[in-house]
């Protein structure tokens, strides 16, 4: 990541039930909208055994799920230039976000309020 000049945070979830353990690693060029989260587990002599890496890159809508250290770096090489450098001096869009869902939850209650009112007319 420091070779693509990319910031980068990670977090450590402790599992409180399960036996799987998790890495998060947030990171990007201006902003951290970047994740990779690592789910793995101890086998019984010890050795770290990867169970799942799910990457999200900035502007995608499902996470892309790797059984590999591997599978995941061949993955980032291809895609890297094209996802991150090219969206890095965007901000990440929320408020877009957040204005199409109050839109949709007004739209909704208006259907609701329009089924209501043929209701009392019948």
């Amino acid at each position: 990541m420091r070779k693509n000049n990319l910031r980068y945070k990670k977090e450590y979830i402790r599992p409180m039930m399960i036996t799987q353990h998790v890495y998060v690693f947030t990171f990007g060029k201006n902003e951290l909208n970047n994740r990779v989260i690592i789910r793995y587990s101890h086998t019984w002599t010890g050795r770290l055994k990867i169970n799942e890496i799910d990457l999200r890159l900035h502007r995608q809508h499902h996470p892309r799920t790797f059984k590999t250290e591997a599978d995941l770096v061949k993955y980032l090489e291809k895609h890297l230039e094209s996802n991150i450098l090219k969206y890095a001096d965007e901000p990440a869009n929320y408020k877009d976000l957040e204005q199409a869902a109050e839109a949709k939850a007004e739209r909704e209650k208006a259907a609701a309020e329009k089924v209501v009112q043929e209701k009392q007319h019948e």
